[in-house]
């Protein structure tokens, strides 16, 4: 989910101004309007890439803005505006807020008309003069740059037409700001007048894909009252467009002969604190302001009028009007005026506000249908609607209407009715009526539903519990650090013809036991409770929209990232997606089935966003209230075309019952959040203190960061550099991943494990689990980043999951010249940093087996977006096993060592700090640190634990005594495979952990290479000890890599780079 730009004077033009108007030789080249010069350098990694601002003028909504040019600083980027705000705050972020340069908002003071800042990076002061050795910013040149572009051949011209009521145009009082696409845009000249009004003359240089323009016309130096239009830019006709405006009219005309010039009410719409006040905007003053009251005239669509008390103005054209009642929000109101175009009342403003919340939220616990063998009672929260019809049907789709029954308003909006009788298996929606409108919607507490989700369905939810489910209990566990979690697609653990699953992409292909590849290795569930992981991470399981369920038989694949009706599991999981009680037994069954194999189920939920805004049933139920806008258009931080809006009453309520719901009924044990960080924090400060409520052991994290701008503040925002302020709530690390083996946005790039020098840092920050550490020199780790985890529990540490390549097939691209020797020693030895450092540890189901995902269509042959591929991507290989069964031993044995041993599972900072250090005195490139004091009820007296990304062994000089070793290159688990003192020789890539004064450890019989005391322990002298409980001893097949080293080597060639989809 993401989005970069090249240096040079021609990409600042097209890329920052894009718009350009004829230079005539009379006017001084100035800067448009005020202009903010902003210079960041001294990374010391010297990477900039995906580095941008996000900048905003005091009082005013944020933007990004990319550096696009370079001197000898560092990069360049320039902001324009035609408004002069005394302020300009500013973020230096990386990408959609992965990280920020420094934490706090910083402001610079606009007091000139050119103001030119140099930041370095790490650093909370910035510079207002150049530094030494550094240069100002020729703006001029800029500026003569862009006013000249309408001559450019390539440019398209906008000639924009301006037309006032007073018919006086001059250079004076009237001038055009215009840009291309989501660019900053710059300042026009009047260049001439015409028979419409006042001309000006605009180039423009569109970005690919820029499909629109915008425009406004400033009168009289008021740039903050002018209005914004956006322009079409598909109805240029041989690169030439014209456009049609007048004063204070919103319609932008694309053709003179439909221009309407009569005064309109250019805006009207409730005020934020009452709905019996309406502000109105005039596109021209009126004669007399006195009698405005009187010619005013409200209308709802029965056309019933409602009386004006009183209107006031300080300019005449804004005004303010007092009704004499408040007006129901349930209906929609017209405005007209003597001598003026009417308008539509907008309940834009009024929707979104506290106010609105205040009056109307409802906190009640009985929404949806509540069902008894005696009656069903139905409620809906729909404070906007007139009125809502209960329709009942007797199946999920079809022409099978039972009867439809009128509902009553109630209190705070919402709206009720009883059905009397046996209603289980009633299938339902409410045709609602908003305005001269009607929607058919599902319930939003809809707890399952017929085929594909269209209609709900009325279910007794204790007729559909597995026997003995509602007596089971949870497995045990205490805290997050105590998880080990496997990350795991529905379909993808049966959709291999050697799985041996019957049901193969269901909820009950993870119930079945006993199943074996052809090797007779098992597969599903027998292969996840050997493994030894805690917790499964299931994609979404909710009823998503992109899979038609009435169609299963054809081959159809998605990761579910498409919300539809969220308190509903999926239908293509169930073995009967027609009747709803089905799909809510099955999933039932796969929940119970892993708790009785010791395995607890976290469920990954999309509240973030729904599959699109105009059918959905949040759009339908209360139209516009439950996403988030910027001005007229819908914020897009998911990057999937909209955002849900968690600070508004109703849908922070809708979450907190959605995972309530999730966990009590279905015993869900945790909840991975998507994009968590489109949400507030005090949504997600919410739902931990529900959650505890019923269990505190269950688990909440997500993604600390979004896929684009957000329509809320940084402050606000659960993002990974806020959790800190939040209690047990997790984020993902992306700080150890992109350590481990490089940007995830970068095919090439390679990290710690696969040959990157200077990455000791990072994989220190890694094993702190991002908290504050005595010893982590923050600003020389891969990203600057700043110690953000407040307990060690909130690092959520990976090195691959469905998004992106997976972890074998990133080595693949970034080291084609590696063998697959080489190539496996590398993914063990992130797998050993991610089981051993503190924090949470998550990995994606298959990669202790290499996982690949091939694909024939990729340049690279492999798979980095996989959301709706094929299962031959998507599969896991399961007669791969016998292949990799070393390296699936590896993850195992890494697994039980943490399980073992409480020092890797620290619970709090204080603690870490108190016992764990880091080794000094080291060669470059490894990491080694020991833990002692024995914390967290550790059997050992001390832990050493030493990571060597070197191609070569290294020597490790070890605190005194003798030490067993239980984990080097090849082997891992909780028994002895060696001991050493003073020192231990490390091979290369490899990690090694060895343990002093654990009376449960099983000692190994000494080696002949362990004879003398003055030679150091090898990590070969440790292999071959024979004691029989050490894992990953066995000898394995020669492992298998899908793909090929073909593949390898073009992907290589091509210099790929892959950027994240979702």
């Amino acid at each position: 989910m993401q989005k970069k730009l090249t240096a040079g004077l021609m990409a600042v033009l097209m890329v920052l101004l894009t718009v350009a108007s004829v230079f005539v030789p009379t006017i001084s080249v100035e800067a448009a309007g005020t202009t903010l010069v902003v210079h960041y350098g001294g990374r010391s990694d010297n990477n900039y890439d995906g580095w941008n601002l996000w900048i905003w003028e005091d009082g005013r909504e944020g933007q990004q803005l990319d550096f696009t040019d370079e001197d000898d600083f560092g990069k360049v980027a320039v902001y324009q505006t035609n408004r002069k705000p005394p302020k300009i705050g500013f973020i230096v972020r990386l990408n959609q807020w992965e990280d920020k340069d420094i934490a706090d908002d910083r402001f610079v003071t606009m007091d000139q008309d050119i103001v030119e800042i140099w930041i370095t990076s790490g650093e909370a002061e910035f510079a207002t003069q150049a530094p030494e050795g550094a240069q100002s910013y020729d703006v001029q040149a800029l500026e003569e740059e862009r006013l000249n572009a309408y001559n450019e051949d390539s440019a398209l011209k906008l000639n924009v037409h301006y037309y006032n009521f007073d018919k006086s145009y001059s250079a004076d009082n009237v001038e055009a700001y215009a840009w291309a696409g989501d660019e900053v845009g710059g300042s026009y000249p009047l260049a001439e007048t015409d028979d419409f009004g006042a001309f000006f003359k605009v180039g423009l240089f569109p970005k690919e894909g820029a499909t629109t323009a915008g425009v406004k016309v400033i009168q009289d130096g008021d740039a903050d009252n002018a209005l914004e239009y956006e322009i079409d830019l598909s109805k240029a006709a041989n690169n030439i467009l014209d456009v049609y405006i007048v004063e204070g009219n919103p319609t932008l005309w694309y053709n003179m002969e439909d221009v309407i010039y009569n005064p309109v009410i250019a805006e009207a719409y409730f005020s934020e604190t009452t709905s019996q006040q309406i502000y109105v905007l005039l596109s021209r003053t009126p004669s007399n302001l006195e009698t405005a009251a009187a010619q005013i005239t409200i209308t709802d669509e029965e056309g019933q009028h409602y009386a004006v008390a009183s209107a006031e103005s300080t300019d005449g054209r804004e005004i303010l009007l007092k009704l004499e009642e408040e007006l129901k929000l349930s209906k929609s109101y017209d405005i007209s005026m003597e001598g003026y175009e009417g308008s539509h009342v907008s309940m834009d403003k009024i929707l979104v506000s506290n106010y609105f919340d205040e009056e109307m939220a409802y906190d009640g616990d009985d929404l949806g249908a509540v069902y008894t063998k005696e009656k069903t009672t139905f409620k809906l929260w729909a404070p906007t609607a007139s009125a809502v019809t209960l329709r009942l049907f007797e199946q999920g789709d079809g022409d099978n209407l039972i009867e439809e029954i009128p509902m009553t308003q109630g209190e705070r909006g919402t709206w009720s009715c009883e059905k009397q009788g046996d209603l289980n298996g009633v299938y339902y929606t409410y045709a609602i009526k908003i305005g001269n409108k009607t929607n058919e919607a599902v319930d939003l507490y809809a707890r399952t539903t017929g085929v594909n989700g269209d209609r709900g369905m009325v279910v007794d939810l204790e007729a559909t519990n597995p026997e003995g489910f509602e007596s089971e209990t949870r497995p045990a566990f205490e805290n997050a650090t105590d998880a080990v979690i496997y990350e795991l697609h529905v379909r993808d653990l049966s959709s291999d013809p050697a799985s041996g699953i019957k049901n193969i992409g269901k909820f009950l292909g993870m119930t079945e036991t006993g199943t074996k590849n052809s090797d007779g290795l098992p597969t599903g569930l027998d292969h996840i409770k050997d493994l030894g992981v805690t917790h499964v991470q299931i994609l979404p399981s909710y009823d998503y929209a992109t899979v038609d369920e009435t169609k299963l038989d054809t081959p159809q694949f998605n990761w579910g990232y498409d919300p539809k009706n969220y308190n509903v599991p999926e239908g293509s999981y169930s073995t009967d997606p027609y009747h709803g009680e089905v799909r809510i037994n099955e999933m039932k069954q796969m929940i119970q089935a892993l708790h009785a194999n010791g395995i607890r189920v976290n469920m990954d939920v999309v509240y973030n966003h729904t599959f699109n805004i105009e059918n959905s049933w949040f759009q339908k139920t209360v139209p516009d209230y439950y996403y988030r806008k910027v001005g007229s258009s819908y914020s897009n931080a998911s990057g999937c075309g909209n955002e849900t809006a968690s600070d508004r009453a109703m849908m922070r309520k809708f979450m907190v019952d959605s995972v309530v719901y999730w966990a009590s009924e279905y015993h869900i044990d945790g909840f991975r959040f998507d994009l968590m960080a489109v949400h507030d924090l005090d949504t997600m400060r919410a739902i931990r203190a529900a959650l505890d409520e019923i269990d505190p052991s269950i688990m909440v994290y997500g993604e600390g960061w979004t896929g684009g701008d957000c329509a809320i503040s940084s402050g606000q925002q659960a993002l990974k550099a806020n959790m800190s302020q939040v209690d047990r709530v997790g984020a993902f690390s992306d700080d150890i991943r992109d350590g481990i083996k490089g940007n995830v946005f970068d095919a090439l790039d390679k990290g710690f494990v696969n040959g990157k020098e200077g990455m000791e840092e990072s994989i220190k920050f890694g094993v702190v689990a991002a908290t504050p550490h005595q010893q982590i020199m923050v600003s020389k780790n891969g990203k600057g980043t700043k110690s953000w985890a407040g307990q060690p529990g909130q690092s959520i540490n990976y090195i691959s999951c469905h998004d992106n390549l997976t972890f074998w097939d990133k080595l693949a691209i970034s080291n084609p010249d590696d063998s697959e020797e080489t190539r496996i020693k590398m993914n063990k030895l992130g797998s050993a940093i991610i089981l051993t450092a503190q924090g949470v540890p998550f990995f994606q189901a298959g990669e202790e087996m290499l996982r690949s995902k091939p694909s024939e269509k990729s340049e690279t042959g492999f798979d980095e977006n996989s959301y709706c591929s094929p299962d031959a991507t998507n599969s896991i290989k399961w007669d791969n096993k016998a292949n990799v069964i070393d390296t699936y031993e590896y993850y195992k044995g890494l697994i039980a060592f943490r399980k073992a041993h409480g020092a890797l599972r620290m619970t709090t900072t204080p603690e870490l700090q108190n016992n764990l250090a880091f080794m000094t005195g080291l060669e470059p490139n490894v990491v080694a640190y020991t833990i002692s004091g024995s914390p967290n009820q550790e059997t050992a007296e001390k832990i050493c634990v030493i990571y060597n990304a070197n191609a070569t062994p290294v020597n490790v000089k070890l605190p005194e005594g003798t030490w067993e070793i239980c984990i080097n290159g090849t082997a891992a688990g909780t028994a002895s495979i060696g001991s050493a003192e003073g020192s231990v020789a490390v091979d290369g890539i490899s990690a090694m952990v060895l343990v002093q004064g654990d009376s449960t450890i099983v000692k190994a019989e000494p080696s002949k290479s362990e004879a003398s005391s003055e030679a150091p322990a090898s990590a070969e002298s440790a292999v071959e000890s024979d004691t029989p409980t050490a894992v990953g001893e066995k000898a394995s097949k020669t492992p298998f890599v899908v793909g090929g080293i073909a593949v390898v080597a073009a992907a290589a060639a091509l210099g790929i780079f892959l950027k994240k989809k979702k």
